[in-house]
């Protein structure tokens, strides 16, 4: 069912200002989450040149797991980022949320930035890097759930799945951003020592910059008329009690997330690790595919994005659930055994053919399982949640796996975390044609 507070005809001139308004709004909303996940990607696509800095050991595996423990690390306080964030979202308004979250990003980048090495100060360089890791991440557990909220509730009812589908464009955007900055510093400004000495600073010092510039542009976002006139009639509450009420919601939110985080991140941050390491590709040449795959992952966000406005979620996510479970397994096997550049990139651009069937479309339903009063923290904690159990950790565990000598029981691993998710995908509502975005109690 349409929203009543933004589905109400209107006189063409008042249809244009309505539609630029949106299509305003959910560019401000999406470059300020682009920056965020830029400068929370720039940690894994710099990983390569800091860790040794931070993690002094005569084994590159051993250091790029301690770098993807405190990766995960991060992921573990976002269920605590994603209640507080969801809470302000939910109590005071998606706009104060969205700048709240985004300026405390910024101090996350400057303490990587400025921290200093291992050999200068011992301990204490991997205990500020952990600091700055958790900072990040309370950042980013409220930036998922206010951002899904505020792109859904300010998007034509028409039109959720395609205007949403541009989180994980912007989403996949700051890491792809993060690659992009790598690939300049690799090949035009320095040297692959200066990288490694003090060059990786680079990006972080940059993203501190983005931050601040997002959180000014944020401040002038319109709040959504959702939230507005929910806020007139609601009851102030605990939004961890309010959350209670929906037992069913959180669970659904905790299984559909479940496979699709974990594909995610073994699709995007940890396939840098990957082809470098298990493929044997140059840095370059390794960035270039990465960087490839992504822009093709981003094309495919909004088209899925549009299909899903025409038959609905739940059909994609199936899509997502079967192919993901069957071609896992052969996809990351048959990556693992090539040594061509383009294998690669057609490899893990096939995966995102079935990946994007849960990313383009994950967050409207997320959001159109809950009320609006409830909805930034529903979205967001059990996401957070999730995502910290199962996406965070991917890359440590392939790591770990890898270390034993059985990297191939990861791909096993990933495959049955995605069928999980399938048997939720099989029995829940198609959210597109059982909507609460209607619902402003």
């Amino acid at each position: 069912m349409s929203d009543p507070a933004i589905a109400t005809p209107a006189p063409h001139g008042m249809d244009a200002a309505d539609t630029a308004r949106r299509l305003k709004a959910i560019f401000i909303g999406s470059v300020g989450n682009l920056v965020e996940w830029y400068d929370f990607y720039a940690y894994t696509a710099f990983a390569l040149y800091f860790a040794p800095k931070f993690f002094p050991s005569h084994d590159p595996v051993v250091q790029q797991l301690n770098a993807a423990t405190l990766f995960a690390a991060g992921f573990i306080v976002r269920p605590i980022g994603g209640w507080l964030f969801g809470h302000i979202a939910d109590r005071y308004g998606r706009r104060l949320s969205l700048t709240v979250s985004v300026l405390m990003m910024c101090f996350g980048s400057l303490i990587i930035a400025l921290t200093p090495t291992y050999e200068t100060i011992g301990f204490a360089a991997p205990v500020l890097l952990a600091l700055a890791r958790i900072i990040e991440g309370l950042s980013l557990g409220g930036e998922y759930g206010a951002s899904a909220t505020y792109l859904t509730e300010i998007a034509h009812p028409d039109h959720r799945g395609f205007y949403s589908s541009f989180q994980y464009v912007t989403l996949i955007g700051g890491q792809l951003t993060a690659i992009l900055v790598l690939l300049l510093l690799q090949n035009v400004f320095l040297t692959h020592e200066q990288l490694v000495d003090w060059g990786w600073r680079i990006p972080f010092v940059i993203g501190a910059m983005l931050a601040v510039t997002a959180m000014f542009m944020r401040r002038n976002m319109h709040e959504t008329e959702a939230f507005t006139a929910a806020n007139k009639v609601k009851k102030q509450e605990s939004s961890l009690r309010g959350l209670l009420k929906y037992p069913r919601e959180v669970a659904i939110v905790v299984g559909l997330t479940a496979g699709g985080t974990a594909a995610f991140y073994t699709f995007t941050t940890y396939m840098q690790t990957f082809v470098k390491q298990t493929v044997g590709l140059t840095d370059i040449v390794t960035t270039y595919v990465i960087a490839g795959s992504l822009i093709f992952a981003s094309i495919l966000q909004p088209l899925y994005g549009l299909i899903s406005d025409r038959i609905g979620r739940k059909p994609l996510l199936i899509f997502f659930g079967v192919a993901g479970t069957l071609l896992t397994v052969p996809i990351l096997s048959a990556l693992e055994q090539t040594k061509s550049p383009w294998a690669a990139f057609l490899l893990i651009s096939g995966a995102w053919l079935f990946v994007a069937g849960y990313t383009s479309i994950n967050a409207v339903v997320k959001a159109e399982l809950f009320p609006t009063s409830i909805r930034a923290t529903g979205v967001a904690v059990p996401y957070a949640l999730t995502v910290s159990i199962f996406g965070g950790t991917a890359p440590a565990i392939a790591l770990f796996f890898k270390q034993q000598g059985h990297e191939q029981w990861f791909y096993y691993y990933l495959s049955a975390v995605i069928f999980i998710s399938l048997l939720v995908y099989s029995t829940m509502r198609d959210t597109k044609h059982e909507s609460a975005m209607h619902r402003h109690e």
